[in-house]
């Protein structure tokens, strides 16, 4: 099995450098190493947005937690996350790429908030730019400890040392290709993610007699299992629902690829490709979940995330099982990659060139938004290199933050024209602290209740963004005819 696994994972390594040194020969300049040019196609676009979107913990965490508590703990979310991505894609992206392209050809997400109200103070830029980085640290951790996982798993070698080899394989490819090589080897790796998840529950239920006779057995291990409202409350509900129904709203990764695209026919074409991808991909991994539970009635796992692993091992042969597991690899380093460009352009583009180098040139930006890839990615490392780390933990706590920071904020500024700087400004902090405290007052029992801090996060940041637009000027007159502008844009 460790012969097949490592030919065929070499193989894979190679083709996505291979990917990275010919997007590296396509990068012109800095525009096209941090946005492609805005020349996204919808096919690779939709694609590659659905791959970063999921990471590892559509593979592992996921299928994992419906193997430990059945139906309950998945189907409310896959629900949450096929609508907030539609949703996203219907009301978002069109509107925003056409945005950035009238307020200042914004090419990030704190650039583009900073354009739409004229803040002249570089503050909206400083705050958006260090939540970015704080919380998209979290989310590549969590892509390296699902990385460390899949090592430990098929090979048997240290989990630090899967770790850091798949952290030194996407630094290459990232650092050498930008915005051409994370979206190429995305698309990729959306083909293989969402050739696993089909695969591997149609083969299992057939080997466990179809259908009727796996949902029977899952049903016998416990009939709460196949009970969508079992062991878990109202709150959980709404924690599971909002996690996608608001979170999608502030993703920059998802905004970025909205940004690249190169007319809003594209991004109509791209909804329905990433639409389809991203239901099949959700209910896939469901059922990879539900057909563990029969699977393995037996025989227990004692990890719960490695229920993909475990089938992909017992049902296939070793050069197919192989291919499943480079499924995973693909799932953690589309993210990964997605996540390092994003936080090391926000720290390069918005941070040190809109700060301190507004001059600088293109040579020196390339230079800094590499060695800014380089800091992201150790101190990620640093952070998964504790093998207790939970994937969905870290995932969770990340896409929460992005979600009450960003999409308020988000929102007001393409749907509402009295918004300002004060409320923008506000907004963000408000959404971004109150999930960082609200997941530490959760852990220390002073909050009594289990919420997903995202929910409190994104109300309290919307609250905040109407009363603080409310306060001091009004906005420009200018702000209000680019406005009307974008709303009639066609391009």
């Amino acid at each position: 099995m460790d012969y097949f696994s490592l030919t065929v994972f070499t193989i894979y390594f190679l083709l996505v450098l291979l990917i990275g040194y010919l997007a590296y020969r396509k990068s012109n300049d800095f525009s096209d190493y941090i946005l492609g040019g805005r020349k996204l196609g919808p096919v690779v676009g939709g694609l590659s947005t659905g791959a970063s979107d999921m990471s590892g913990w559509l593979l592992l965490a996921f299928p994992g937690a419906v193997y430990a508590g059945g139906i309950s703990n998945g189907v409310w979310m896959a629900v949450g996350l096929a609508t907030g991505a539609f949703l996203n894609w219907r009301l978002v992206g069109n509107k925003i790429r056409q945005f950035t392209i009238i307020a200042g050809d914004s090419e990030t997400v704190p650039d583009f908030l900073e354009n739409r109200t004229r803040d002249k103070t570089k503050t909206i830029k400083t705050i958006s730019s260090l939540f970015i980085i704080i919380f998209f640290t979290f989310y590549v951790s969590s892509g390296l400890v699902a990385g460390g996982l899949l090592f430990e798993q098929t090979f048997g070698i240290s989990y630090s040392t899967g770790l850091l080899l798949i952290g030194l394989v996407v630094l290459i490819y990232t650092t050498t290709g930008g915005f051409f090589a994370v979206t190429w080897t995305d698309f990729i790796q959306g083909i293989i993610m969402l050739l696993a998840v089909v695969i591997v529950p149609i083969v299992a239920f057939t080997d466990l007699g179809g259908w009727k006779a796996t949902i029977g057995e899952v049903g016998q291990v416990s009939s709460s299992n196949l009970d969508a409202f079992s062991g878990i409350t109202i709150l959980g509900i709404i924690s599971a629902v909002g996690w996608g129904l608001l979170g999608y709203f502030g993703q920059p990764h998802a905004l970025i690829r909205f940004m690249a695209f190169g007319s809003s026919k594209e991004i109509t074409i791209g909804r329905a490709v990433y639409t389809t991808w991203n239901v099949v991909a959700l209910y896939g991994s469901m059922f990879i979940g539900v057909v563990g539970i029969a699977f393995f009635a037996n025989n227990p796992l004692n990890d719960p995330e490695v229920v993909f692993i475990q089938l992909s091992q017992v049902l296939f042969n070793p050069w197919v099982t192989s291919i499943l597991l480079v499924a995973i690899l693909a799932a953690v380093m589309s993210t990964v990659s997605t996540q390092l460009l994003v936080s090391a352009t926000a720290l390069t583009e918005d941070l040190y060139k809109g700060l301190f180098r507004k001059n600088a040139s293109e040579r020196e930006l390339f230079g800094v938004i590499r060695l800014a890839i380089m800091t992201v990615i150790g101190i990620a490392s640093v952070i998964g290199l504790n093998p207790d780390s939970s994937i969905l933990g870290l995932v969770a706590y990340a896409w929460a933050g992005f979600g009450a920071a960003f999409g308020p904020a988000v929102l007001c500024s393409i749907f509402w024209k009295g918004t300002t700087r004060n409320g923008i400004l506000v907004g963000i902090i408000v959404g971004g602290l109150t999930v960082i405290f609200w997941s530490l007052l959760t852990t220390a029992g002073i909050i009594p209740f289990t919420l997903y801090e995202i929910v409190p996060g994104f109300i309290f940041s919307t609250i905040a963004i109407f009363i603080f637009s409310k306060i001091g000027s009004p906005p420009s007159k200018e702000m209000t005819e680019e406005f009307e502008l974008a709303k009639q844009s066609t391009i």
